[in-house]
Order: C-alpha cells, then structure tokens, then sequence
C-alpha cells in the first residue's frame, strides 16, 4: 500500500493550507486575535475532515508540523503539539460562527486552557465569555475554574430582572455569585458582623479579590444623612464596569425578610445622595452566612431597588482552647517583617 504522506492529495493539502495560511497573513499578519484563532480552527477543521476522508493517521500532524515550519519559519504556533491542539479545538466547537463569535475573541493560550481544564462544553462557553468579559489572565482564569465559579453565581437571589434594564440586569447577575470564599479570615465563635467587617478591611487584597473584577473600594461604614438621622453603610463600592454604587450590609447569622427593608432604604439614599446624572442605578448585596432562598425572593418581590441576597464561607474557627495562644496572621507578618529587617 502506497504511503498517503507522499500522495498528491497530501499535496494540494499541504499547498492549500500554505495558501490559507499566507492569505491570513496579508488580511492581518497575525496580529489579530480573532484572525488567528480562526485559522487556527479552521487547519484542525481540515486535519480532522481528512484524516476521516483519507484515513490519514496522527503521524500526518508530525509531517505537517515539519512542512510548515519549513515554509513559514518566521511563524510560531506550528509544532505537532499545537497543530494536536488544534484539531481538539475544532472537534470540540464543531459550529464556525460559535467560534467566530465567542472563541475567537479569547487568546489561543486561554482556549488551550479551555480545552486541558474542562469537558462540559457549555463550562468552556461560560468561562470563555467570561473572560471576554472580564478580561481575564490564564492564571485568572485557572484560578476561576479550581474555584468552580459557574457553580458558585446561580445560588444568589436577586430582582435585579425586574429593577433593572436588561443590559445592566445581565451584568449584575455575573456581579454576584454564590457563596463568597472568605476562607482567609478566622473569626472566633462569638465574633459580630464589626469584626467580620474589619477583618474585611484587614485583608482588603482578598476580598476584592474574591468581589471580582471592577469593585473600587469606597469605604467602611460610610456614613450618610437622611433627614435628621446619620446612617452608616457597611460597605460602600463603586463599580468601574456597572457604573454604579455597589452597597454590601454584611450579616453573620441568616438572612431575614427585614433585611432587604434596610438595604432598600439605603440603595436609596445612594441613589439620592450621592449618584451622578450619568451613573446607573445603585445595587445592593445583602451577604449572609446562610439564606432560605424562597424567603429572599418573598422578600425582595415588591422592592423596587435592584439588591441581591448571597452567602459567605468563612475560614474554619479554631478550637476554644487555641484561640489566644496562636499568633494572629498580622502578628506573623509583623515578625516576618522584623526578621527580614534584623537580616538585613
């Protein structure tokens, strides 16, 4: 049996993939994301089309990857490793205008990533427009799917559908997930929501971190005047992408139907006080250790303020009897600190 490497259809294949590539090449060098990803999908399109048509084996993908490094030497992205990548990629999103649409504006290296870390195609979807979205590193990213955020945004309970435009309504939603990690604070058992706060503020890196991309910080226990009352929030953000006030009352116990009256009534004076002609609607998160979901959205159906009722997890508290003896994180940072400085 003759070797289909050295066939001619191996040839018009390899010649009419030079011819791809080259045209790629005058519409944007490949500079363009989108351009490149295309072409990246639509060689693995190719692969996979002939290697079903011709039965071509995987040592066709070695030969290619030789030839084209040959021929375009200035270009990387050509060894059998990625041109494997590649065919994974096409098989995985069969649909062009899927790709074109949403794969397509997520850099190569990311959708590689995409590939390794998940299976469920509607995942990859879902974090690959949140990438887009956000503008997400790998490192984000990964950092993301070992979290198992698209797990983590569907628990929390909002009426931001009914409070809000559909636009801002959709970017809400993905402000909000659920639980919180707050994994890096230890709080003794008899701790109160002030020292949930300062903790918070102690470690002010990590819950934004967690918050997610956009939140700047604004202050803690913001304080407002309604009439002749002063009032104070717990929490008070902006949000750089929403455009908008985000206002967070931090609850250690449960959530109770009484608390979305407080959030409704701060939301707005917010809106009252402080929001610009051209910020958008100021939002509201209620984040609780437990809720009842049904009684959340009991209690936020006739509000007319765009609030979301989330959970937190908290760092595991330590035994009675440790609690004391051990250094707080600030007191071993203080010490690494004074070593560091006795060091030097």
């Amino acid at each position: 049996m003759a070797n289909p490497l050295s066939s001619d259809n191996y040839r018009r294949f390899l010649q009419a993939l030079k011819e791809r590539i080259r045209s790629a090449q005058v519409k944007a060098a490949l500079a363009v994301n989108q351009e490149l990803i295309l072409l990246y999908w639509q060689i693995g399109r190719e692969i996979l089309d002939r290697q079903q048509q011709e039965g071509w084996g995987t040592k066709v993908i070695d030969r290619l990857a030789k030839d084209l490094k040959r021929d375009f030497p200035e270009m990387t992205g050509f060894s059998a490793r990625n041109l494997k990548y590649m065919r994974a990629f096409a098989d995985a999103y069969p649909d062009a205008q899927l790709v074109q649409q949403v794969f397509s504006q997520v850099p190569w290296g990311h959708n590689v990533r995409l590939l390794d870390a998940l299976k469920d195609p509607q995942e990859r979807l879902w974090y690959a427009r949140q990438t887009i979205e956000h503008g997400w590193s790998r490192n984000v990213l990964l950092l993301h799917i070992d979290q198992g955020l698209h797990k983590q945004k569907s628990a929390a309970v909002t009426n931001f559908e009914r409070t809000l435009p559909p636009d801002q309504s959709d970017l809400a939603k993905n402000l909000i997930k659920d639980p919180y990690n707050f994994d890096f604070l230890t709080l003794a058992a008899d701790a109160q929501e002030r020292d949930l706060e300062k903790s918070l503020l102690m470690h002010i890196r990590d819950f934004l971190l967690e918050l997610g991309v956009g939140f700047a910080f604004v202050g803690s226990q913001y304080p407002i005047q309604v009439g002749t009352k002063h009032y104070a929030i717990d929490l008070l953000f902006y949000h750089l992408k929403l455009r908008c006030f985000v206002v967070i009352d931090l609850k250690l116990g449960e959530f109770e139907p009484e608390f979305s009256g407080k959030m409704n009534f701060l939301v707005s004076a917010v809106d009252e006080l402080m929001r610009h002609g051209d910020d958008q609607p100021t939002i509201g998160m209620i984040l609780c250790k437990s809720n009842d979901a049904t009684v959340a959205e009991y209690s936020l159906r006739d509000v007319n303020k765009p609030i979301g009722v989330a959970t937190h997890c908290l760092g595991r508290e330590l035994p009675a009897d440790l609690q004391g003896t051990l250094p707080t994180v600030e007191e071993l940072e203080q010490q690494l600190e004074h070593a560091q400085l006795m060091e030097a």
